[in-house]
């Protein structure tokens, strides 16, 4: 019968609000000094209860960092900042491999195709080179698992967007105990064959072939994951 009442935001989060929105703005740069919190609530006309909160609120999110002996500064939001973030949020569990794995295909589908299109003779190099040494350290699981994250780092610099490797090394950093199991399981030699096809295709700028190659290299990844879980859940259950 009645609507619920839309809650007001908190009169700290809207002085939070305020100082980003003049932080994104531009109108304070990185490392500049920020009023004093006595001096920001004469500015927005709050308490320094107030502003103490709000000024915490944009500290939890890397946007201000308090510095002994010289206050609020406007810190850098870089992109370590975001790698470490969003793969802290993917490895906490709440979002399952079916997820990650959706996002990767389209992401790392398109990459391989820019990658072709782009590639330079010494991007092709090194992801030669790191194939290679993946297929001399096959025989170690932990080292061939950091090659394997490795070589879809190389594609994401190939790319030469850096957002790309921002988001790679978001989700790949995620999947790094996925990549253990299957190599671990048995799968590199199907891995590396794959990586082989991918780094043709791009080496011979063929944009299409590299976006089939990863888009078989991922499938295959994902069904050799599904039946792993498969045989584990049923091996825990007998």
């Amino acid at each position: 019968m009645f609507e619920h009442v839309a809650r007001e935001p908190r009169l700290s989060d809207k002085v939070a609000e305020m100082m980003l929105e003049t932080i994104l703005s531009n109108r304070l740069n990185v490392g500049d000094r920020l009023p004093s919190e006595r001096e920001l609530g004469e500015q927005f006309g709050v308490s320094r209860t107030v502003v103490r909160e709000a000024v915490r609120a944009l500290v939890a999110k890397g946007v201000i960092e308090v510095r002994s002996g010289s206050g609020l500064r406007v810190a850098a939001v870089d992109a370590d900042s975001v790698r470490e973030s969003m793969s802290l949020f993917l490895r906490g569990g709440e979002i399952d491999f079916e997820k990650v794995n959706e996002v990767r295909s389209h992401l790392e589908v398109h990459m391989a195709g820019l990658a072709a299109e782009r590639a330079t003779e010494a991007d092709v190099a090194l992801l030669r080179e790191i194939h290679t040494q993946m297929e001399d350290e096959s025989f170690d699981v932990e080292a061939a698992a950091r090659d394997d994250l490795e070589f879809h780092r190389r594609i994401a610099l190939a790319t030469h967007n850096e957002l790309f490797l921002v988001l790679m090394d978001s989700i790949g950093a995620a999947l790094i105990d996925i990549r253990r199991a299957n190599l671990g399981s048995g799968s590199t030699p199907m891995t590396l064959s794959q990586h082989e096809a991918v780094l043709d295709a791009i080496q011979a700028g063929d944009a299409a072939a590299a976006r089939d190659a990863m888009a078989a290299h991922l499938d295959g990844v994902a069904s050799w994951w599904r039946e792993h879980m498969a045989t584990a859940a049923q091996a825990a259950a007998e």
